[in-house]
């Protein structure tokens, strides 16, 4: 358990890594930068643990631990409606690696070997990005619906339906698809569409390379579960190079 009163600190933020040293080498350093931390040695603590307090800001999870492994941890969160974002921590660097952990839901992906400065600063720009998310949600709009030929977006409750069903969007992804469709007809950045993933300012990965990778597996993700319900769905096109549109019905 982390010594800082998760009352008073910046955040809370679960560790789990299987490399007991490492573990606690990040779990100081975050309590010393003034979050609340626990920690566990494996996945399947980490789960029990949320399964009956998941009130965490943030888990760093290894990807690479006995047993259950990182993905299949996250995988089992998300299966049971855990949202807490998820930082993986590897010392893998293949941009295979990256795209999986992205397209099982997490948010970023940081090599071991980078400095905690750099993990410190992931964390502060999550974390205040879905502070503002969250004041987003509380806002007058919560009311509004859209309807755009096959799809409904109802932002009280952060669903979209395609062709009346819904999709299984989680809040993040809802976000994309409003943007991309308040923008109809319009080609949306990369950036333009990472900035409302992680905030103004984030930068994961690579540059220019890694915010594309983290955007195209959120996009890649959106358009299965679409297509999941419609097979034929293509209102999305990719721009290479540039970013998405999502087209109005009057273009092809």
């Amino acid at each position: 358990m982390g010594q800082a009163s998760v009352q008073t600190a910046r955040g809370h933020v679960l560790v789990v890594d299987d490399d007991e040293l490492f573990r606690e080498s990040v779990s100081t350093n975050l309590v010393d930068a003034g979050y609340a931390t626990t920690a566990f040695g494996d996945g399947a603590a980490a789960i029990r643990h949320l399964a009956t307090e998941p009130t965490a800001d943030l888990v760093l999870l290894d990807w690479k631990m006995p047993g259950m492994t990182g993905i299949e941890v996250l995988q089992r969160l998300r299966t049971e409606k855990v949202e807490i974002p998820v930082i993986f921590l590897t010392v893998l660097n293949d941009q295979i690696y990256e795209e999986a952990g992205l397209l099982g839901g997490a948010v970023d992906f940081v090599e071991k070997s980078r400095s905690f400065a750099i993990l410190l600063r992931r964390i502060e720009l999550i974390l205040s990005g879905n502070k503002a998310r969250a004041l987003q949600r509380s806002s007058p709009d919560d009311s509004k619906l859209i309807q755009l030929k096959e799809l409904t977006l109802r932002y009280d409750s952060r669903r979209a339906f395609w062709k009346q069903t819904n999709v299984g969007l989680t809040l993040t992804e809802f976000n994309i698809v409003a943007y991309l469709t308040e923008q109809s007809g319009r080609d949306v950045s990369y950036r333009e569409i990472y900035d409302i993933v992680h905030g103004e300012g984030f930068m994961a990965g690579d540059g220019e390379i890694g915010y594309r990778t983290n955007v195209r597996a959120f996009v890649k993700r959106i358009r299965q579960k679409f297509r999941d319900v419609d097979p034929d769905f293509a209102q999305i096109k990719n721009y290479p190079g540039f970013g998405y549109r999502w087209l109005d019905g009057n273009e092809q």
